[in-house]
């Protein structure tokens, strides 16, 4: 991350010295690997306090916070940098190619360095941040195709329409940082699990004769959580016992669900219940 954020206000500083867009776009791109990184980071030391008497879950939803914060301002940004890209198309600026190239060069040796130091590790966290660093070498690759070009064509209008394309990229991953935000947010069903099939396998759990309000929800990127209440054709004690071991069991080995609120009732509880 310190290689990223050194990276990043080294092409800031340089596209800001050679006048070149594209090389301040890129910076921009680095900004939300960084960021990305920054919030890994972050969820990590959040994840190991201790939940209080007013904040029962913990502080895992600052994760989900910084993200949605972080997806509205890489809008912002890539916003400012296609207006800024459309003024210097309809009105062209100069460029100092030379500095525009030797930065974009140690930009893109200093990304394959970061690929050589993550390519051997095989945690998920650190393979993320190597396809981040990938895509900043791409990304330095086509400053320095830009630089080639204006440098011997004179066309210097390949600076600007590059920085769109950054833009947009910018803005792809934005926007779905801002939708899978929201989605927590809002308590949405996670996108990979289907509560038909969760539906489905609960009612197939031995001694469940119907669920209901059932309800599945996302606390932070890897914690989900359950609540529902599950009909029993019968039984006291120790068969309520074996259902809520079974159903939790399911839960926890079919759709990663750990953190399960299941409330257990009589077929006669839940007539009464419903008819009320």
């Amino acid at each position: 991350m310190a290689l990223t954020v050194a990276m990043m206000v080294f092409e800031a500083v340089g596209g800001w010295l050679s006048g070149s867009l594209s090389l301040l776009s890129d910076a921009g791109h680095m900004l939300t690997d960084a960021t990305a990184l920054l919030l890994a980071v972050l969820a990590l030391w959040f994840a190991g306090r201790p939940a209080d008497m007013k904040r029962t879950y913990g502080f895992f939803r600052l994760e989900i916070l910084s993200a949605l914060v972080n997806g509205v301002s890489l809008v912002g940004i890539a916003g400012l940098i296609g207006y800024e890209a459309w003024q210097r198309i309809a009105h062209p600026q100069p460029i100092r190619v030379g500095v525009m190239l030797a930065v974009a060069v140690v930009g893109l040796s200093a990304n394959l360095v970061g690929m050589a130091l993550l390519s051997r590790s095989r945690n998920l966290n650190v393979r993320a941040a190597f396809l981040h660093v990938v895509g900043d070498a791409l990304s330095s690759l086509g400053v320095i195709a830009a630089g080639a070009i204006a440098w011997l064509t004179g066309w210097t209008l390949v600076d600007p329409i590059l920085s769109i394309v950054i833009a947009l990229i910018i803005s792809v991953g934005a926007v779905g940082l801002v939708r899978q935000a929201v989605h927590v947010l809002l308590e949405a069903v996670p996108e990979h699990i289907d509560l038909a099939e969760v539906f489905g396998a609960m009612r197939a759990v031995h001694g469940v004769s119907e669920v209901h309000d059932l309800h599945v929800w996302t606390i932070s990127h890897s914690m989900h959580a359950l609540s529902a209440h599950l009909v029993c054709a019968g039984g006291e004690g120790a068969d309520r016992d074996r259902i809520l071991v079974a159903a939790r069991a399911v839960l926890r080995e079919r759709f990663g669900i750990d953190h399960a609120t299941l409330q257990i009732e009589s077929e006669q509880f839940a007539q009464h219940d419903h008819a009320r």
